[in-house]
């Protein structure tokens, strides 16, 4: 004979306060699995929406990022000479050469940061589409000007509009403002590819060659005729978003186990406190138990209704936590990226796998905190579980 689940409904509704501290203990756990999964998924988002599947990024071999990566000019001449490459409505090939260093800026509420400072040509705008000036004007190639992200602007001193930011012995003036679809590019700033050359005395070496092919289901084929020059031997293309996304796994990887190995620390108070709630249930209900018992209800179905709103406990615990969660998604943050050493902004982000996986966490907690009272509660003797009354 199996137990009515209004059975399980009534008895969480008798216990309120316990029930209540309880699920209260297991949402604030859900509140923090699911924030550390959803900080780590926006890294790789911010990131990945960065690169373009139809662009090609060409880098060094083996260089860590953009910053470690240098391609002189004569390489330079050999990529551009490659078959495939797409070319602009002005006919110039759809190329970027574009040296990226790293200067320090003041931080609005105080300290300083490193931001990524991105040489770009003119036929970068048809590179990236996602560009989009929202204040200002595009830099001047022949004067000492910048774009910035709109990450930039809201986090730095000296970056707005009008402002004049001082490096490689000189100041830059920024007249423009960009976003890019919330991704990494809001977190650099922008100049013309040649002005930053000179002013780092870096003659024509570039970190890294951004370009579009006519057709990106020619990659292999441009790839084949990359990889047969033997003088391009040190460099090698990658689609740019892959790039990106492999930019990414060192931080997100360390804030998804950094932020799982604080939660399960956390899990321990609220697993304890659903045992501790299950079992006072048992105490409480003993004569009930023996009755139920009595009437021919099987232990198994003991164990299966104690069992079922330890689930229930947990589940309503869950979701709470998995609600107030979301409402990170209406925040960014910025952390240092380690690939770049520059400063990245991203916003939290949801996704169906972090919703499954908190769930399945929460009723993990219910299980592992109902377990052991649920069994107690199944083993009790009738006739001592009447007695008890």
């Amino acid at each position: 004979m199996k137990i009515p689940f209004k059975y399980t409904f009534r008895s969480f509704k008798s216990r309120k306060l316990t029930a209540i501290i309880t699920v209260t203990g297991i949402a604030l756990v859900v509140f923090v699995f699911a924030a550390a999964l959803m900080m780590a998924y926006g890294v790789e988002k911010t990131l990945v929406s960065t690169g373009s599947p139809d662009n090609i990024k060409i880098l060094r071999q083996s260089s860590q990022g953009e910053i470690t990566s240098i391609i002189d000019g004569e390489t330079q001449g050999i990529i551009r000479a490659l078959p495939h490459i797409a070319k602009g409505s002005d006919g110039n090939l759809l190329i970027s050469a574009e040296p990226v260093v790293i200067i320090n800026l003041e931080i609005k509420g105080g300290g300083m940061s490193n931001v990524t400072v991105r040489g770009v040509s003119q036929s970068v705008y048809q590179l990236r589409p996602q560009i989009k000036l929202i204040s200002g004007r595009l830099f001047n190639p022949s004067l000492r000007e910048l774009i910035v992200g709109k990450s930039i602007d809201d986090k730095f001193e000296g970056a707005q509009i009008g402002s004049k930011v001082r490096f490689a012995g000189d100041e830059w003036k920024v007249v423009g403002i960009f976003e890019a679809d919330g991704s990494g590019f809001e977190s650099e700033m922008w100049g013309d590819s040649q002005q930053l050359l000179n002013a780092f005395n870096r003659g024509s070496a570039v970190s890294t060659v951004t370009l579009k092919l006519d057709d990106i289901a020619n990659f292999e084929e441009f790839k084949r005729a990359f990889e047969t020059d033997k003088r391009l031997k040190e460099f090698e293309p990658q689609i740019e978003q892959k790039y990106f996304e492999e930019q990414s796994e060192i931080l997100a990887t360390f804030i998804r186990v950094l932020g799982i190995f604080i939660t399960v620390i956390f899990s321990f108070g609220a697993t304890i406190g659903a045992t501790i709630t299950m079992y006072s249930a048992v105490a409480n209900r003993t004569v009930e138990i023996g009755t139920m018992r009595s009437l021919g209800f099987s232990r198994r179905s003991i164990l299966s209704a104690f069992l079922f709103e330890a689930i229930l406990i947990s589940s309503i615990g869950g979701v709470i936590g998995l609600f107030l969660a979301s409402f990170l998604q209406f925040f960014s943050i910025s952390t240092l990226n380690w690939n770049s050493f520059s400063e990245l902004a991203f916003s939290f982000s949801l996704s169906p796998v972090i919703i499954f996986a908190s769930m399945i966490f929460a009723i993990a907690m219910g299980i592992l905190g109902g377990f052991f009272p649920s069994v107690r509660a199944a083993r009790l003797n009738i006739v001592k579980a009447l007695r008890a009354g």
